[in-house]
């Protein structure tokens, strides 16, 4: 192994257990927004109840998205410091403004979230919530902004090998960044949805008949059928942008070695990057014509085309289709739980334990997309300005497979860790006697939920 693969391997793994917990809290924050928002218009305390809960769980994932941020960041100096000396000038400012918006509007207000309920008027709580739903989308904006100019890049000048920035409303609203965004802000607020009907379940499943775990949960399913839906059009918006941008990319999606009018639609197949065909292949006749092009008979260029300069095939093809399955599953399972909400009271048993199971559904498949996205970047870390082999280090190798090693370790730790104080939450929450009092009638909780 060479310091190139394991520098690679380790950005990777930091990557993903890093998003992991921001796309969570782009969207719970407003989940949080909206309980609290609810508890003041009804005066009803399982609104309360609800956002009490789930304020701890937005607490928990904050703390590791920053610390896991943090360590990330280090990387660019240790392990891709071309990166910095060649497009610096660009990244720096949007890494910039990220981190004062984490580090100095979140995390400012949070501490007036989590702790101030009781000691500032409710007006300033609910605005302190709002500005860290705020704070969080203002995070994701220039992080996104960042990553896709260096996916489409534009409004800089290359001047002895290194990228001066000519315009910044060029830079930050790139052709792919609008759509990255919505695609991305919407995953965050699927994965939030399944993560809040997960363990709410899972709080029913032990027993927890309380009113909160029960509205939250309808709350988050509703939520789910009316996202899924969007995130499928704004993918399908984000497919055709990145057709006309990195063609390449699509060849590897969808599997495609010769340029093909009419091409299909790949279900399955084996990539063989060796031989640069496809075995066992299941597919639809004309398919990804039409669904790229809108023309049965569109004309995609294949892989061939770019020989020596497309993304490995095999991840980006099998990342693609596990995105796109973990979708069409939360679409079935949530407009399934939407129909018996709207019918009935309760789900039935088998239909609870579905939406366990699907606790971090969100989380697959926003992996599998933001594995599509970066490894079908390559080779370049910029697109057509720099390629990832020329920003490595030049470190011995053992140095960054230790490092490697012990990031490995922590990170393991720090999931279950996570995954465990979730559970032992739930099992407390299911534990507490619920708060009543008189004149909060049943026909006072149904105005509630109205």
């Amino acid at each position: 192994m060479d310091v190139f693969l394991l520098s690679r391997l380790q950005f990777a793994l930091n990557i993903s257990f890093h998003i992991l917990f921001p796309t969570i809290t782009m969207a719970l924050g407003w989940f949080l927004f909206y309980f609290k928002l609810r508890s003041n218009l009804s005066a009803h305390p399982v609104w309360m109840r609800i956002y009490r809960f789930w304020v701890k769980v937005f607490a928990l994932s904050f703390a590791l998205g920053v610390v896991s941020g943090v360590t990330m960041s280090f990387q660019f100096g240790t392990n891709w410091p071309g990166f910095m000396e060649r497009v610096g000038n660009i990244a720096g400012p949007l890494l910039g403004y990220e981190v004062l918006t984490a580090f100095f509007l979140e995390a400012t207000f949070l501490g007036i979230m989590l702790f101030g309920i009781h000691r500032v008027p409710n007006w300033l709580h609910t605005l302190s919530t709002l500005v860290v739903a705020l704070g969080t989308t203002a995070s994701a904006f220039w992080i996104l902004a960042l990553n896709s100019w260096m996916q489409t890049p534009q409004g800089h000048e290359i001047i002895d090998g290194v990228a001066y920035a000519v315009s910044w409303k060029e830079i930050i609203f790139n052709p792919s960044f609008p759509y990255r965004f919505f695609h991305m802000m919407l995953a965050s607020g699927l994965t939030a949805s399944f993560l809040i009907a997960g363990l709410s379940a899972y709080r029913l499943l032990l027993g927890d008949n309380k009113r909160a775990p029960t509205l939250a949960f309808k709350t988050a399913t509703y939520t789910a059928a009316v996202l899924i839906p969007l995130q499928i059009f704004v993918g399908d918006l984000h497919g055709l942008n990145t057709l006309e941008h990195q063609p390449q990319k699509v060849a590897a999606m969808e599997g495609i070695w010769e340029t093909t009018e009419g091409a299909p639609l790949l279900l399955f197949a084996i990539p063989d990057e060796e031989e640069r065909t496809n075995k066992l292949e299941i597919a639809i006749p004309h398919g990804a014509s039409f669904i790229l092009t809108h023309d049965i008979n569109g004309r995609l260029q294949g892989l061939n085309d770019f020989e020596g300069e497309h993304p490995p095939v095999a991840p980006v093809f099998y990342s693609f289709r596990i995105m796109v399955g973990m979708g069409m599953l939360m679409l079935l399972v949530s407009w399934i739980g939407s129909t018996y909400w709207l019918r009935q009271k309760q789900l039935p048993s088998w239909l609870n334990k579905v939406f366990i199971s699907m606790t971090f559904s969100g989380w697959v498949a926003t992996l599998a997309g933001w594995y599509v996205t970066e490894i079908g970047r390559q080779p370049y870390l910029v697109s057509g300005v720099l390629k990832t082999s020329e920003a490595v280090t030049q470190i011995p190798a053992d140095n960054v497979l230790i490092s490697f090693v012990l990031y490995s370790a922590i990170y393991v730790f720090l999931l279950l860790a996570y995954l465990r104080t979730l559970m032992v939450m739930c099992r407390k929450a299911s534990d507490v006697e619920e708060y009543s009092r008189p004149e909060f009638t049943q026909l006072n909780l149904q105005q509630a939920e109205s």
